[in-house]
């Protein structure tokens, strides 16, 4: 390294040096503009440690500093535009109640909202209430929203609120451990990518989790509650929606449209919903080991949907384990289904015969509901007990060509969740 290197890179060093030991812990007290001033004179790396007490909103945070409220500060914005506004990297927001957000769609009036440069920003242990939106994740790579209590405005119709929290373009963003309710969605996330979302919980909401054109992705861990739909993949690709629990969900516990080379697997759907997993115009993704239980119909599985592995999986009391009309036959391997009268002679846990979930009179229900008049009829019956003779009369749909004995328990976690509610 020659001399002039040398004296640039001792200079740089001793910037940077000077740079972090100027950053310093501030102490703010409520008052008229107090926390307005102390944001304005904050240099890079400051922590402002908030009193217990209101203060004024409408903030714009331009430089990398931390918002301390230690649980007890309440910022309190004017009515209009966002509570908070992050527009630098690498800010902090943690332990502040935030209220008082705007009410326009158009601007995205939020608790908090990030714009482009809020690279690695972080809003958690935070309870942000009452905002048309919680959290905006508006284009900032690698931001955490951790830990924070999100609740919703219920003034205005559910399609017209805001959502928990909003991912539009935000490579990298986390979304882990919160508690959401009221409102529109809970995680919103369009046109992002690798974005991962752990250990939420959701309640009274329409959908819990709604992708739309975001790929690769993971889901996991997460619990829906009486939501409208827990958990919906749609127009992505590569998602992995894994150990996840959807309870008393009312129209769908999980929903494929569009998705594509996703992973569904060891996720528990259990009762309330009409239908408990639907797949539609869905290829080439892998459902495994997931329990499907107590819903008016296990699987709605449409014909625009080819070449996925469904296997494992355990289909439980639900009132029609799967509605599939096709003239052809669908092999799927190795799941369980409650209402298959089964042996298995050699103990190998596989059952001796195929089984058919659906027959020629279950698809003239669903075509002709007005038909479930007649479901004691002896005509009926006499068709019925016609294809168990002659096979060949049954119609083309889902055979299980090794279907299971017994079907694996629902995991401990749904099992816990489930008990509290009843």
């Amino acid at each position: 390294m020659n001399r002039t290197a040398r004296i640039v890179s001792v200079l740089l060093g001793t910037t940077l040096l000077a740079g972090s030991a100027l950053a310093a812990d501030i102490r703010v007290e409520p008052g008229p503009d107090a926390l307005v001033r102390a944001v304005e004179l904050a240099r890079p790396g400051d922590r402002l440690i908030l009193a217990e007490g209101d203060y004024q909103g409408g903030l714009v945070l331009t430089r990398p500093i931390e918002l301390d409220g230690g649980g007890k500060a309440h910022v309190i914005g004017p009515g209009t535009g966002s509570v908070i506004t992050i527009d630098a990297s690498d800010v902090v927001i943690d332990g502040v109640k935030l209220t008082g957000s705007g009410s326009s769609h158009e601007t995205i009036d939020s608790g908090v909202r990030m714009t482009v440069n809020a690279t690695r920003a972080i809003v958690r242990d935070s309870h942000i209430e009452g905002n048309l939106y919680g959290v905006d994740i508006h284009g900032a790579r690698d931001a955490l929203v951790e830990n924070n209590t999100i609740i919703g405005r219920d003034d205005r119709l559910m399609n017209r609120r805001g959502n928990g929290v909003y991912v539009w373009n935000a490579p990298g963003a986390r979304v882990s451990g919160n508690t959401m309710r009221q409102g529109r969605d809970g995680i919103f996330v369009n046109t992002s990518q690798d974005n991962s979302f752990t250990g939420n919980r959701f309640e009274k909401l329409r959908f819990a989790i709604h992708y739309m054109n975001a790929d690769d992705g993971e889901v996991s861990g997460n619990v829906s509650i009486g939501n409208h739909l827990g958990y919906a993949i749609m127009f992505s690709k590569r998602v992995t929606l894994r150990d996840n629990i959807s309870l008393d969900d009312r129209d769908h516990g999980i929903m494929l449209n569009y998705a594509n080379n996703a992973v569904i697997e060891g996720n528990a759907v259990v009762g309330g919903g009409e239908k408990c997993l639907f797949v539609y115009n869905a290829n080439k993704n892998l459902i495994k080991g997931n329990r499907i239980e107590g819903c008016e119909i296990g699987i709605h599985f449409t014909g625009g949907s080819a070449d996925n592995e469904i296997s494992g999986n355990a289909f439980v009391g639900n009132r029609t384990q799967i509605k599939f009309v096709s003239t052809r036959d669908h092999v799927w391997s190795g799941n369980y289904w409650s209402d298959h009268a089964a042996y298995d002679v050699n103990g190998d846990g596989i059952a001796d015969q195929a089984f058919r979930p659906n027959d020629a009179m279950d698809q003239v229900l669903w075509t002709q509901p007005s038909a479930k008049l007649l479901l004691g009829s002896p005509a009926i019956q006499l068709v019925r007990w016609a294809q168990s003779e002659f096979p060949a009369l049954l119609p083309g749909g889902i055979v299980d060509d090794r279907p299971l004995m017994k079907p694996h328990e629902l995991p401990e976690t749904a099992r816990n969740w489930k008990a509290s509610l009843q």
